[in-house]
């Protein structure tokens, strides 16, 4: 079995690293490298970014459990990154795709000569040409924010924080490129950032507040000379935000330096889960990560200045697959039309307990559990592997 994300960065040499995979987690309080840009020029937001999209321009990142036109996804396809378990995740991304296509449809970014493999997944599974290096949509696209336009309804267009493999971990070439496709295939503007980093480190409550975790994002390896309050004021601006809260992540223990979406999940303005291991063991870094990250998130308020109310989401006691690099969290479920797609991992209470909880915190939506150990194994999970385009008719 493949060495996952959380436990590539102490077991491998750099150069070896640079051929695997990745979307995971980490915490703080509170609170580069890229290739050229490819389709539509990018309207530059300059360094008064913090102010200029959200409350200036009226572009606003809505919430997840928003209405979707639809889901777009990342075929794998590289034996540089997969090597023998390619298969298992193909039938995965399979899986996810089917899942989701029931709900709403599915475009699916592929390599030219693998456009009929993703045509034969299902009915609702539309591929997109593009020159994929790796499946996580989540990080490699782009970020769709809306507004009001003059007519009374709604447009779209697409921020993008520039992707570098994670810090230079992996090949990205292509990948770098996908974020400006996806606007191009849209025909919308394309909005930089001004920072480098990947959607799987921000979570979007819908009503204006970002949480994120402080070791992706103020880091050398992405915005090397940036302060923390500097990248708050682009990713708050760039996103349309009013306000963000930082937990600490977990620098170099796992490829993505800690994303927020394994960590703490928001359901709604009033409401975190957060990931919660089923055994404390004090020698797991990632053990005192949630039992920090309780802590931060426990202090954080709310916009109208209450405190959240916490639900734990706690992993699963045995899995199908074993070892310590087998990302077993349920955090990384995607919210879609009258659904939530999530991880089912063997663990017949564990999973039964996740179920119930999901259903709870998402009332009107169907949970659907799936088992997607292939890609647990490369340290990723369903949310990583998804991007949601918000419905603007």
């Amino acid at each position: 079995m493949m060495l996952s994300r959380r436990t590539l960065l102490g077991s491998l040499p750099v150069a070896a690293v640079a051929a695997l995979a990745g979307c995971a987690s980490e915490m703080v309080p509170g609170a580069t490298g890229s290739t050229a840009p490819s389709g539509p020029t990018p309207s530059p937001l300059g360094s008064s970014v913090g102010s200029v999209v959200g409350s200036a321009t009226g572009w606003r990142m809505p919430g997840e459990d928003d209405r979707h036109e639809r889901t777009w996804m990342a075929w794998p396809s590289s034996e540089e990154v997969w090597g023998p378990d390619l298969a298992a995740v193909q039938a995965d991304i399979s899986a996810i795709a089917l899942a989701i296509g029931r709900f709403e449809p599915v475009s699916m970014f592929a390599r030219a000569d693998q456009m009929s493999v993703v045509q034969a997944i299902g009915p609702n599974v539309t591929p997109v040409e593009g020159p994929v290096d790796d499946l996580w949509a989540r990080d490699t696209l782009a970020s769709l924010v809306v507004r009001r336009s003059g007519s009374g309804g709604k447009e779209m267009a697409a921020v993008r924080t520039r992707f570098n493999g994670w810090g230079d971990k992996q090949v990205h070439d292509g990948d770098t490129q996908l974020a400006g496709l996806m606007a191009k295939q849209l025909g919308v503007e394309l909005i930089e950032s001004g920072l480098v980093g990947e959607g799987g480190g921000i979570e979007i409550d819908g009503h204006g507040t970002l949480l994120a975790s402080e070791s992706c994002w103020v880091n050398d390896n992405r915005n090397p000379g940036l302060t923390r309050d500097e990248i708050q004021r682009r990713l708050v601006g760039s996103l349309g935000m009013d306000r963000m809260i930082w937990i600490d992540g977990l620098a170099g223990a796992d490829i993505t330096d800690g994303h927020i979406d394994t960590l703490g999940r928001f359901v709604n303005e009033t409401t975190i889960v957060i990931d919660t291991p089923a055994v404390a063991d004090p020698q797991d870094p990632w053990v005192a990560v949630a039992r920090r990250t309780k802590a931060q998130l426990g202090e954080a308020r709310t916009a109208a200045g209450r405190p959240y109310e916490l639900v734990e989401l706690v992993q699963p006691s045995s899995t199908r697959q074993s070892g310590e690099a087998f990302l077993s969290t349920y955090m990384n479920f995607y919210v879609c039309n009258g659904a939530v797609i999530a991880p089912e991992f063997g663990d017949q209470a564990a999973d039964r307990v996740a179920y119930e909880t999901l259903a709870r915190l998402f009332p009107g939506r169907q949970v659907v559990q799936i088992n997607i150990d292939g890609l647990a194994a490369g340290g990723g999970g369903i949310h990583c592997a998804t991007q949601q385009q918000p419905a603007i008719r």
